[in-house]
């Protein structure tokens, strides 16, 4: 069963920007999340429930994930450096 991955305006328009290689990257892990958003360099977020980081390159995928109805939230992405402020 494939999770529907949603993705923000503000998510959309930071991959838009990305270079044709980085892009390919973020977009094989974004298709990773809708194969299983638990496979791969995934960790919990101490801080928060159901909310879940991937690391894709030198980028970093925030989601939080509904089991409940199969949907991963894609909430935030960026550089590794500053993603976590």
């Amino acid at each position: 069963m494939r999770y529907k991955v949603i993705v923000t305006s503000k998510v959309l328009k930071y991959i838009k920007k990305l270079s044709a290689r980085d892009y390919k990257i973020v977009a094989n892990a974004l298709e990773g999340l809708a194969a299983d958003p638990y496979a791969g360099d995934v960790k919990k977020m101490k801080a928060y429930d159901h909310t879940f980081r991937k690391r894709a390159g030198n980028y970093r995928i925030i989601y939080e994930i509904n089991g409940d109805i199969l949907l991963v939230d894609v909430l935030d992405i960026g550089d590794r450096k500053n993603i976590y402020e």
